[in-house]
């Protein structure tokens, strides 16, 4: 049976955003068992290791495997992408909104908890999922075109450019993203 997990980025939150729309959708249209969990975040409690943990229970439990949709937003790409390397876990498809890698420059508090997430070989986590989309807008206010779509073009060649969103969050007016739909 097909699952989706849903992975929120820095100083966020499993209620923010378009994530409550997303998992009533799969769950009313896609039949599928959704999970949203809720990381650590903050200065001293976010970071790669806490977050492993967490990720690392659900798949102990069979519940990350061959048939897993993980939807990552803003640092959570890069995080599962390096846990997926780091574990040697295959999953069925990953998609990135706004994902990036060993991009600083948002403030001192984001690059220090995003700092941890980041790692060199983002490529190979290419082996571990069968399909990877990726979601970038080309006026994000907290990482740069440059930095998406490099992210994007490392791990996949279906990238979605989304004129004028924003970071693709509730700031940006994405309480609603109905353009994922499609690629679940």
């Amino acid at each position: 049976m097909k699952n989706y997990f849903i992975i929120h980025g820095s100083f966020s939150s499993p209620y923010s955003n378009w994530f409550c729309w997303l998992h009533d959708f799969i769950t009313g249209d896609c039949s599928g068992q959704v999970y949203v969990p809720d990381f650590p975040i903050g200065v001293g409690y976010q970071n790669y290791e806490n977050w492993s943990k967490l990720l690392k229970y659900y798949f102990d439990l069979g519940l990350i495997n061959e048939n897993t949709t993980i939807i990552a937003h803003s640092i959570a790409p890069v995080f599962v992408s390096k846990f997926l390397v780091e574990n040697n876990i295959n999953i069925s498809k990953l998609i990135s909104v706004c994902g990036f890698n060993n991009y600083l420059g948002i403030n001192e508090e984001y690059d220090n908890v995003n700092k941890s997430m980041f790692f060199d070989n983002l490529q190979d986590v290419k082996r571990y999922v069968k399909e990877i989309i990726c979601f970038y807008s080309d006026n994000d206010p907290y990482v740069n075109l440059e930095a998406e779509k490099e992210f994007a073009n490392t791990i996949t060649d279906k990238s979605i450019l989304l004129p004028k969103a924003g970071h693709i969050n509730s700031e940006s007016g994405y309480d609603i993203f109905e353009d994922i739909v499609s690629y679940l």
